[in-house]
């Protein structure tokens, strides 16, 4: 089979070879049905390798005769398979018995059978038979039907590709042809061949009928596009000429032209109009288009034309039209959509785009989706990039942003924290303006964390008169004081000082309300004494009013610290200091300072004592009841140290951290701008031979490219690579042993989502190998696709056997198996070595922030603790060497791990091609008087699944024991 070209490939299970006798009985005497099922049997078995020279007769005798349509169609493929020339190479007599049957075919009424005959004659190699049929060919160029007349086109296309001489005037014929011809599909077959066999006169052609292109069905126009681009590729004269019918097409209805159109378009002309259309036509089809993947293609092609410096100009004034893009429900959509705008967005039109953020923030309001959490969270950080980028922007965003705190959603309103912090640092005039709005949205904040965060920026910005106003909103927020007795008074069912607050309120809103629901409360309460007819009522009634008084709602903060959670007690201890030695240097008067003083201790001893006294779910831990008394302390004796750390140093390392991660993104934009490719006057010339690939130019072909692209099987592969031999080397496992009697090797084309194993089998032996098949099996998520054919191999001959794998996770997998073949005398089995698919193939670096960090670290439930076992003496070496063989990226800042103290500890980040993620945690440690000690520690790894953390585990251990096993 491998030496016999093939088009068809039809998978069978085990059969039984049966009888050459019985085989040919059934083919005589059988009724149709019988044919049919023994005709399908003689075609399975010559897919397997079997060989019957002497049916061929039998089936020219009694089944090439019969009218029946499936046995029509079964012949076809069995003449397409069956060996047509004798061992000497000629071609057997009785093939002019089946040149003359279908020659009868193609003047057939039935125009099936016209044209699955022409497709079949568009397959056969042999020119002997195809000289006959010419005549019945060029015939079929004018039946009635054009499923016939397309075929025919296809038909006189091959055989003058491959045999020009058997009609020499090809293209003239199919150029008259085009000319007369209405339907689409004949049209778009006959122009396909002219195409390729003579563009001189597809050029004619189209210039003939340039106007009306925009009439063409999509076939047809989808060819002529990349018609154009050939010949404009290849004589960029002809531009001008041409570019005018692919603007035209940009407009047409099918989404598949205007996209080739748009790509054709900008590969011709980098003027502003070209570019500007071609962004058009894409923003359309990803806002039109409802398939998501489609949608990601598209804007991918987008991202590819703003890393182009000369288009990326030109499409900054399309912000707003990339803005649409954001009516898609799809989460990732939206996430590079915001990230592709972020990136074009320039002074003049930043007003505009925060306009429409604010109204896309809201419109997730009252909007319940798994993903508008996440959606909410993409739309603060791109406000927060818009309002560090483009200050004057920032007195707008603030009170949008600001709305957030009070959401249930933590993700987006951590997010506005980090924002604020942000810019109530760097633009020192908003910060009134943010202290303001922060004030406001204080007691509507629904998360402990946030109120955290929030508490410690009102503590280190608050100046002047608003230290009052952020004391009294922290009262507020934190109820009556002391809490301990307002809490007994509470469990006694006393009324609280809030409570009575409430009810006052309540009667200046409602009048005589209040005095009605206070007599409906004391009659129950009155009733609970009384038995009633059926003894029942008044019982249950006052029992359900006492749970309900011990759980009535208490203000935020009160609730945080009775729920055990005095971390934050700690940190508004902190705030309330800072709040009283700021008011002590405002205030001149003594007692003024002393009573806020005094004030504000009462609260801290307040929680400290409620921390103790067993009211709250958890007692006060010694680091927060530690952290309060240290405040206490400070505001009791005023030691200067103390007091400069609370006053300045806060602030202080706040901005060093701030200037460290500027610094961070200003490095990480520089290396992105290093990769791009910058031509300069004296660049040299580009040929397309010598290329690596890399030079993505106008002068490239796109078809050279992709069709690279495909045999490298992913993007990041460089042609330089496919093209150099030693790749493929490397690459190459040895399966059986030189001595075996059949001789196997690999090699492992891992692509994104399967593995291709080009199986090369040697015949080592004097005899001919029967059934020879290569069994595969595997070993984790991986799946073989088809089982591979059998084939015979002659004495030293040999064949390449193609098997496909899926990858459906990241995992370590192997593929095990075995060779079985059948000689003379019995069936024999070699056993192959096992193939480990290695995991890296599948990981790439990635980043995320400390925040998605911890809580992915919270979340991921599988946990593989690796130790640390090397021969590496220097710390920052080791890591070098992890991340080198892991693919994984190093989060901790450099600076962070500069210098020598003997210890270390980072964090690593990685993602999968399927959307897994993995992180891992390094500790490692050496001491600093022995320079000859080993790198000890260990590395946390925590992934979702099971397998990525085990399979990330067996990485890290076997790249150490290689690296000791080196040294």
């Amino acid at each position: 089979m491998s030496q016999v070209p093939c088009y068809t490939i039809i998978n069978s299970p085990d059969l039984e070879v049966p009888n050459e006798m019985q085989l040919k009985q059934d083919l005589e005497k059988g009724d149709t049905n019988v044919k049919i099922e023994t005709l399908k049997k003689v075609i399975k078995l010559l897919l397997n390798g079997e060989r019957y020279p002497g049916l061929i007769m039998t089936i020219i005798r009694f089944v090439l005769p019969v009218q029946n349509h499936t046995i029509k169609k079964l012949l076809l493929i069995f003449w397409e398979i069956v060996p047509k020339t004798s061992s000497d190479g000629k071609l057997l007599q009785e093939m002019i018995l089946v040149c003359d049957a279908y020659r009868k075919d193609l003047q057939h009424p039935n125009e099936f059978l016209r044209g699955s005959t022409l497709r079949f004659l568009c397959k056969l190699k042999e020119p002997e038979l195809l000289e006959p049929l010419m005549p019945a060919i060029r015939a079929c160029l004018d039946h009635r039907h054009s499923y016939v007349r397309r075929n025919a086109v296809l038909a006189i296309f091959t055989i003058y590709k491959n045999f020009d001489w058997l009609v020499p005037d090809g293209p003239e014929l199919i150029a008259t042809f085009l000319d007369t011809q209405q339907d689409m599909s004949c049209k778009r077959n006959a122009f396909l061949m002219l195409l390729h066999a003579d563009q001189e006169r597809a050029l004619n052609y189209l210039a003939s009928c340039i106007d009306q292109v925009q009439s063409f069905g999509d076939i047809l126009q989808l060819v002529i596009v990349e018609l154009i681009y050939k010949v404009c590729h290849a004589n960029p004269a002809e531009r001008s000429r041409f570019i005018r019918c692919i603007y035209n097409l940009l407009n047409s209805s099918s989404n598949a032209v205007r996209y080739e159109s748009a790509g054709t378009l900008i590969t011709l002309s980098l003027a502003p109009t070209a570019i500007k259309a071609a962004a058009g036509c894409y923003i359309e089809l990803i806002v039109k288009e409802s398939d998501n993947n489609v949608k990601l293609i598209v804007l991918d092609r987008l991202i590819a034309m703003k890393e182009n410096e000369n288009m990326e100009k030109v499409m900054q004034d399309l912000v707003m039209d990339v803005l649409r893009v954001l009516a898609a429900p799809d989460i990732e959509v939206r996430r590079k959509t915001l990230a592709l705008a972020m990136d074009l967005v320039y002074s003049r039109n930043i007003n505009e785009m925060v306009q429409v953020l604010q109204k896309e923030v809201a419109k997730t309001h009252n909007v319940e989706h798994e993903d508008t959490g996440k959606y909410r969270q993409l739309l603060v950080r791109t406000l927060h990039t818009c309002s560090i980028k483009f200050p004057d922007v920032a007195s707008n965003v603030i009170p949008v942003l600001v709305e957030f705190l009070s959401d249930t959603n933590e993700l987006a309103a951590v997010d506005v924290l980090i924002f604020i912090r942000e810019a109530i640092q760097k633009f020192p005039a908003l910060r009134a303006l943010i202290i303001k709005h922060l004030i406001e949205a204080f007691p509507q904040i629904k998360s402990s964390k946030i109120h955290r965060a929030a508490v410690w920026i009102l503590g280190e910005y608050v100046e002047g008169a608003q230290i009052l106003e952020v004391i009294a909103a922290i009262q507020q927020t934190l109820g009556e004081i002391p809490m301990v007795d307002a809490e007994q008074r509470r469990l006694a069912g006393d009324q609280t000082e809030e409570q009575l607050q409430q009810q006052q309120q309540q009667g200046s809103a409602a009048g005589g309300d209040a005095s009605n629901a206070t007599s409906t409360t004391h009659t129950n309460t009155n009733s609970s004494n009384k038995v009633t007819s059926d003894g029942t009522y008044a019982t249950q009634s006052a029992y359900s009013l006492a749970p309900v008084a011990k759980k009535e709602k208490r203000p935020p903060l009160r609730q945080y610290l009775m729920d055990g959670d005095f971390f934050i007690g700690a940190a508004l201890s902190a705030t309330l200091t800072k709040l009283a030695l700021r008011y002590a240097e405002l205030q001149p008067d003594a007692r003024t300072q002393n009573r806020l003083t005094t004030q504000v201790m009462l609260i801290m001893s307040s929680i400290l004592h409620l921390g103790k006294s067993g009211f709250p779910t958890k007692p006060i831990t010694y680091d927060d009841s530690d952290r309060i008394m240290i405040c206490l302390r400070t505001l009791s004796e005023r030691t200067p140290e103390a007091v400069a750390v609370f006053m300045h140093d806060c602030r202080d390392a706040l901005g060093k951290m701030l200037d460290a991660q500027h610094e961070e993104d200003q490095r990480m934009q520089k290396e992105k701008q290093r990769a791009a490719a910058k031509v300069q006057p004296d660049s040299p010339v580009l040929f397309a031979q010598l290329s690596n690939g890399r030079d993505n130019q106008l002068g490239e072909n796109v078809f050279e490219s992709s069709l690279n692209q495909a045999l490298a099987g992913t993007k990041n592969a460089q042609l330089s690579d496919m093209s150099s031999p030693n790749n493929k080397l490397n690459k190459v496992t040895q399966l059986t042993g030189f001595s075996d009697p059949v001789y196997a090797e690999a090699y492992v084309n891992v692509n994104q989502y399967d593995i291709v194993l080009d199986v090369l089998i040697v015949n080592q032996t004097n005899d001919t190998l029967q059934n020879c098949t290569l069994e595969l099996a595997t070993l984790g998520d991986l799946k073989l696709v088809e089982r591979p054919h059998p084939v015979v191999l002659a004495p030293h001959d040999f064949c390449n056997i193609k098997a496909n794998v899926k990858v459906s996770s990241t995992e370590n997998g192997i593929i095990f198996g075995n060779i079985v073949y059948d000689t003379a005398l019995n069936t024999n089995v070699v056993v192959l070595n096992t193939i480990h698919i290695d995991i890296m193939d599948y990981i790439i670096p990635a980043s995320c922030t400390d925040t998605e960090f911890r809580q992915m670290w919270q979340d991921f439930e599988w946990e593989n603790k690796v130790t640390v076992n090397t021969s590496f003496t220097d710390l920052h070496e080791y890591l070098k060497h992890l991340l080198k063989s892991t693919n994984m990226k190093c989060l901790t800042p450099e600076k962070a791990l500069s210098g020598q103290c003997g210890f270390m500890a980072a964090n690593m980040y990685a993602k999968s091609i399927f959307g897994e993620n993995a992180l891992a945690n390094l500790s490692i440690e050496k001491p600093v008087d022995d320079p000859d000690s080993k790198v000890t520690g260990h590395i946390r790894i925590r992934a979702k699944s099971q397998g990525m953390a085990l399979s990330l585990g067996d990485k890290i251990s076997s790249s150490q024991k290689q690296s000791v096993q080196a040294a």
